[in-house]
């Protein structure tokens, strides 16, 4: 059959009568196969520089089909049989409906057709990576049901391909109960480990077998998901593809999807039965769980026929069984677990050692690169292998290769949305610490009225106060005060009331680098290009001290808890004990060098994480450090730039650092694995930011500042700022007042308008 069909696809060609207009302009044709569940139909493919068609053999179901290239939202390359030669077509956002999927017969075609298609859209279409959903899923924008939905996408799972059909995992453990109790842990299923391994005897008898294994050994002999399971669960509304894969007969009516309970019984104590569940069960159609079709799908043993599926006990009909199993997926346990899942079906835990600890080894044909058909030249044998691999199961695309993050659950999920009151104090005054939590949630609900609205920030004033650019910009707690350091190695010091320059001091000839106010508004920290830190007293107006602490220039200050970090281009962060009220005192070796921070190249900037226990340090080769401030641990070291790191901070929550580099790329970093997880491309370098999570404040390197949505990764407004790179930003604790320095040597202060 394989050659008859190939010498016909050979003999025969696209009919150009079949376009949809004469002005058309074909721009490739080849062979390929249109798959749908069980079969793949071959014919020919033609693209235009308007349409895309598929053109049948046999011409069924329809002569020719066809896709305005304009209406396609997403296209995706897909694995068919292991191999990389399938292209599937969206023309809607719905990730379980394609409306074209293709499989070709070599992987330079499908390529061709693939760039083709991406280069007219170009900009409609973004090609999203499994960290960008990650990013979504972490902060809650999007649910733990789309989440799977995306994964199961880009790991090549498609509702077209029965071999590939998405998986998605059992959660709930009680089928027994009257009422299902979504807040008790022993509902639910132990998500950390595969369904082969949730039952610790049977678990032992695999084991014993994996052992006494010849080479390769596989612990499971079949997969969780598999043409066969699918249509276990779709019988009721796919008959005929059942038919189709049983030769014309079901299954045995004792076999049979019948009862939830008995099914996932049975996963837990089968000898081979180790399947997963389908999308259908978090989904709103509950038509396959019921016979309406009237089929006649046999009779079990008890003499009972095989009609509706058996639902738990707390589920009152079909409807409200998916509506709770939807509450089940959704629910705090499962958003606190399904990282373990994710590991094992998508991630690092899916091959190597880690499969291997966590139990989770599979027949060596269920994954890519298990078998190269290619390479077996007998026909026969080549069809048999790719049958087996088709009808066995496969194990999806690895999109993780480290530890997935855990979700985060929004600690103020459940507040209003009202203009808050406290815009009445001191708008340059940090919110100062309080015991009345209806204060903090307060302060809490103003930065996300001022987070709302930053794209409608307002320049209030700009002044021209120094001679080079602004290097760093620190504020005085009660708001009179601000103070900038600059290039021209001076520190200047501006009353926003008077709008007027008060002070200005200069320590050496070098350039000064950064700054801060140490509490108590007594003294200014400055940093300095001449590996020195200084300490300028307010009161008495005078140099009060000095840190000869590094070898190179300090690059970036930060101050905690009676600590001092300093960040030099010597490779090196140091941290000081550095008491306020011993250095007003000039006592005597106040400075006490508690902890070196070693790196492999100069340090460019650090930030601590709002609790002080945790510092971020971004490097000149474009290396992320994190490190534990407690024990002066590093946690991770992750290579996110190409070049220099320009700025770099902790998520309000401490469970991200983002960072901004010359290379002109935006990364976010989770901290509690060390992992990349979101990547965002800029036009231009981005200098400093300030951000609340989700949304960042950006000032790029020709002037501009930039609000980014790191959800989408796109800019929602760029707003005209300085006339050269903004170098400096300066945000108060209630966001709602922002101060830039830049390149043009001015300082502006914003606030946006609400």
């Amino acid at each position: 059959i394989a050659a008859n069909l190939q010498s016909r696809l050979a003999r025969t060609s696209f009919d150009k009568n079949s376009f949809h207009s004469v002005s058309e302009k074909p721009h490739m044709e080849c062979e390929a196969e249109m798959v749908t569940p069980l079969v793949t139909n071959p014919g020919h493919v033609c693209i235009t520089d308007q349409n895309l068609y598929f053109q049948p053999l046999n011409g069924y179901p329809e002569p020719v089909s066809q896709i305005m290239l304009h209406n396609v939202r997403r296209i995706y390359k897909r694995r068919h049989g292991l191999r990389p030669l399938g292209l599937e077509v969206f023309c809607t956002e719905n990730d379980l409906c394609s409306d074209m999927y293709l499989k070709f017969y070599k992987p330079e075609d499908r390529d061709e057709l693939y760039y083709y298609i991406a280069t007219f859209l170009e900009n409609h279409m973004v090609e999203h990576t499994a960290e960008s959903y990650m990013l979504q899923w972490q902060r809650g924008h999007i649910s733990n049901y789309q989440y799977l939905l995306h994964l199961n996408n880009l790991a090549d799972r498609s509702c077209n391909d029965l071999s590939q059909y998405p998986v998605f995992p059992w959660v709930i453990d009680d089928n027994s109960s009257a009422e299902l109790d979504l807040m008790n842990p022993s509902t639910f299923r132990d998500l950390s480990k595969p369904v082969g391994a949730l039952n610790k005897e049977r678990m032992e008898r695999l084991l014993d077998r994996y052992r006494d294994m010849p080479d390769p050994k596989f612990i499971y002999g079949s997969h969780y998901s598999s043409p066969g399971y699918v249509l276990f669960y779709l019988v009721r509304v796919a008959p005929e593809y059942m038919l189709c894969l049983q030769n014309g007969r079901y299954d045995h009516a004792d076999r049979m999807f019948n009862s939830i309970s008995e099914t996932w019984k049975n996963c837990l104590e089968g000898a081979t039965d180790f399947k997963e569940l389908i999308p259908e069960f978090y989904g709103s159609d509950s038509s396959f769980l019921m016979n309406t079709l009237k089929l006649q799908l046999g009779t079990r043993q008890g003499g009972k026929t095989v009609g509706d599926v058996l639902l738990p006990q707390w589920a009152k009909d079909a409807d409200d069984f998916l509506e709770k199993c939807q509450k089940a997926l959704e629910s705090q346990y499962v958003s606190e677990h399904l990282h373990e899942w994710i590991d094992l079906i998508f991630g690092y835990k899916q091959r190597g050692s880690e499969a291997i600890a966590a139990h989770n080894v599979f027949h060596p044909l269920t994954y890519e690169g298990g078998m190269d058909c290619d390479s077996i030249e007998d026909p026969e044998q080549k069809i048999a292998m790719l049958t087996q691999i088709l009808e066995f199961g496969q194990t999806p695309k690895q999109l993780f290769t480290t530890p997935h993050p855990q979700r985060i659950t929004p600690k103020f999920q459940s507040m209003s949305r009202t203009p808050s009151q406290s815009a009445s104090l001191n708008e340059l005054s940090p919110v100062s610490t309080s015991e009345d939590s209806s204060f903090e949630d307060l302060t809490e609900e103003s930065k996300k009225l001022a987070w709302s609205n930053m794209c409608k920030l307002k320049m209030m004033s700009s002044h021209k106060i120094h001679k080079e650019a602004v290097t760093g910009i620190a504020v005085t707690h009660n708001g009179s005060s601000v103070f900038t350091t600059s290039q021209d190695s001076t520190l200047k010091m501006f009353s926003k009331e008077s709008s007027a320059l008060q002070r200005s001091m200069s320590f050496s000839n070098m350039a000064l680098s950064s700054c801060l106010v140490l509490p108590e508004d007594t003294m200014v920290v400055c940093s300095s290009w001449d590996n020195n830190v200084y300490f300028y007293s307010i009161a008495f107006g005078r140099r009060q001290d000095t840190i000869m602490g590094h070898d190179d220039a300090i690059s970036k200050i930060c101050w905690r808890d009676n600590q001092l970090y300093t960040a030099s281009w010597d490779s090196t962060v140091k941290v000081w004990r550095c008491v306020p009220a011993d250095i007003a005192s000039n006592k005597r070796s106040q400075f006490e060098l508690l902890a070196e921070l070693e790196h492999d190249a100069g340090v460019n900037t650090i930030n601590l994480n709002p609790a002080g226990t945790m510092l971020v340090s971004g490097s000149k080769e474009g290396v992320v450090s994190i490190w534990d401030v407690t024990t002066f641990a590093l946690l991770h070291q992750v290579l996110c730039h190409s070049g220099r790191i320009n700025d770099i901070a902790f998520s309000p929550d401490s469970r991200h650092t983002f960072s901004v580099g010359e290379d002109g790329s935006l990364k976010v970093v989770d901290v509690q694995t060390g992992m990349l997880i979101s990547s965002v491309a800029s036009e231009e370098p981005q200098r400093c930011f300030c951000w609340d999570g989700n949304t960042v404040l950006s000032g790029s390197q020709s002037g501009e500042l930039l609000i980014w949505d790191l959800m989408t990764g796109k800019v929602t407004k760029k707003i005209p700022g300085h006339s050269g790179a903004v170098t400096a930003m300066w945000m108060n604790e209630q966001c709602s007042s922002i101060i830039t320095g830049g390149e043009d040597k001015q300082i502006v202060f914003w606030k946006p308008q609400y």
